[in-house]
């Protein structure tokens, strides 16, 4: 659990646990120690209940964050005020276990709740991170209530006590290992080479699976929250190993692409490793997944700024996965290929996947999210605009018709995009001569501040800045901006050819920008745009 800023950093990342890479398929048994068996309570549709009180109130309300849908980014909340003592009680409706979140003020903490959930919750308004503690409602407690009741607790008290020892365990795995950035894949380790990289992970492997494995032998967890647990371990070892040599390439700027050993990809083989249904609920499963699909595609020379990139990926998951397994990760194959720009190909691939989702339980939500993307389609035309430029002229999209363009939304307050700043003029040089424009339109609020930072640092490429608005504004709502920095690639002959470039940090943007001269006129929409936007 943690601040906002370092749960997002935990979304990230990589990073949870580690545990061997020796058994994909039905978990690992706690066993060999006193306490150690893992029991499982039934499991009935039902209600979860979070009740208990807040220390020194710092906000008036707490909420439970739930994504019912894989596919669906809308979290289901639910909230309740805190009377005049800081206690509050939520009842949270549940159709099985679920991965979830506890939501006070700016503090995040993860959840794992089950119907027959029942759990007394308390810790301190101003550290929620520091002091959460689960307590299991109407179980006994104390050693002389234990050794009088010995283990004659009911099902119903298990499963309480089985949920308040899952919900502790994620508290203390939360703080051993996210909140500490020595288990962390960070720009440190990430910089280093094969050997040593994959030391680190045997270095968190051991301590990780350490740490799993004995609160398992001292506590007892439910079947269901030990297949969480277990896939959270794997699968985010599976991913640190599998996304090390993309990510070495995006933070070592100095250095060409490492080249891997011949044995380092073989952990991929294991038999057991793509399909685990004990896995369906960590969503390091899916992203794992979906990261070993996109890098079994580029293997056979697929590159995503390809027209076959998405079909490609889904052909390979429609054969790879099974299940409910190959459903969700379809489905974000889908969800990829409608944001980045492939209505054509898309609207045939969504067709297609009722075909695997005969309950139509995802379909309604990718149908909502291809209408969406749609007019953001590759193929079709880009908003034009016209903003002022730092040498007082003006400058509209179609000025460029005829030349490729990369347009780059940025902020001269955001970190990320200053970063850019120092690579934004060797890219610039490299492509000099070339039949290409760099628009970089900032959506600065002062204008004082983003002429100077223009003037001083002698910024390339065409400097433009919408007046007033920033994110409110009609050309950030034309291009639905969200966040800064984004980036888009515009063809010579004003459509959209790449909605998610790469950025003028990588060095992969050299290779992805030569790829794209010429390519609008490869792409068709499947859409019939009515009248300009």
């Amino acid at each position: 659990m943690s601040s906002l800023s370092t749960h997002a950093r935990r979304l990230l990342s990589t990073t949870l646990l580690m545990v061997p890479l020796l058994s994909y398929g039905q978990p690992k048994p706690a066993a060999g120690k006193t306490g150690s068996v893992v029991r499982t309570a039934p499991v009935i549709v039902g209600n979860a209940i979070l009740s208990g009180r807040v220390n020194g109130v710092t906000a008036d309300s707490i909420a439970v964050s739930i994504r019912d849908n894989p596919l669906d980014a809308k979290d289901k909340l639910v909230r309740v005020r805190l009377n005049f003592k800081g206690e509050f009680k939520l009842v949270v409706p549940l159709a099985g276990p679920t991965k979830a979140d506890l939501v006070y003020g700016d503090d995040v903490a993860p959840l794992y709740l089950d119907p027959g959930t029942d759990m007394d919750v308390r810790f301190k308004g101003s550290d929620m991170s520091g002091s959460l503690k689960f307590k299991a409602n109407d179980v006994p407690t104390g050693l002389s209530t234990k050794l009088r009741n010995g283990s004659n607790l009911t099902e119903s008290q298990i499963h309480r006590l089985q949920a308040a020892n899952a919900n502790n365990y994620l508290v203390e795995a939360d703080e051993q290992f996210v909140e500490n950035d020595g288990f962390q894949v960070l720009p440190d380790n990430i910089q280093l080479y094969e050997a040593p990289f994959l030391s680190f992970l045997e270095y968190r492997r051991k301590h990780q699976l350490f740490f799993l494995d004995d609160h398992a032998a001292k506590q007892s967890f439910t079947q269901e929250f030990y297949n969480y647990a277990l896939a959270e371990v794997t699968y985010s070892y599976a991913n640190d190993r599998l996304m090390f040599q993309d990510l070495r390439e995006q933070v070592v700027n100095t250095e060409g692409r490492l080249k891997m050993g011949p044995t380092y990809y073989s952990f991929l083989e294991d038999p057991g490793l793509l399909n685990n249904p004990n896995a369906i609920q960590s969503e390091m499963y899916h992203e794992f997944l979906l990261n070993y699909v996109h890098f079994a595609v580029a293997q056979d020379k697929h590159q995503r700024s390809d027209p076959d990139f998405y079909p490609a990926s889904y052909a390979l998951a429609s054969k790879k996965f099974t299940g409910t397994t190959r459903v969700i990760i379809l489905g974000r194959i889908l969800q990829e290929s409608f944001r980045f720009g492939h209505v054509k190909q898309s609207a045939a691939m969504l067709a297609d996947f009722q075909n695997y989702d005969a309950k139509g339980q995802y379909y309604p939500t990718l149908q909502d999210d291809f209408n969406r993307h749609k007019e953001f389609a590759i193929g079709s035309p880009a908003p034009d605009f016209k903003l002022a430029t730092a040498t007082g002229d003006t400058v509209r999209l179609r000025d460029f018709q005829g030349k490729l363009v990369y347009i780059n939304f940025w902020r001269t307050t955001n970190g990320l995009c200053l970063r850019d700043l120092a690579y934004a003029q060797e890219l610039i040089r490299k492509f000099e001569g070339k039949n290409i424009a760099f628009v970089n339109i900032a959506l600065d609020e002062n204008e004082q501040a983003w002429r100077q930072l223009v003037t001083v640092k002698k910024l390339p490429g065409v400097q433009a800045r919408i007046a007033g608005g920033g994110l409110r504004s009609a050309v950030a709502h034309a291009y639905a901006l969200q966040d800064v920095p984004t980036y888009f690639l515009v063809g010579e002959d004003g459509t959209f050819v790449n909605t998610k470039p790469k950025r003028l940090s990588s060095r992969a943007a050299i290779d992805e920008i030569n790829q794209s001269f010429g390519k609008a006129s490869t792409y068709t929409s499947a859409i019939e745009f009515s009248g300009k936007k």
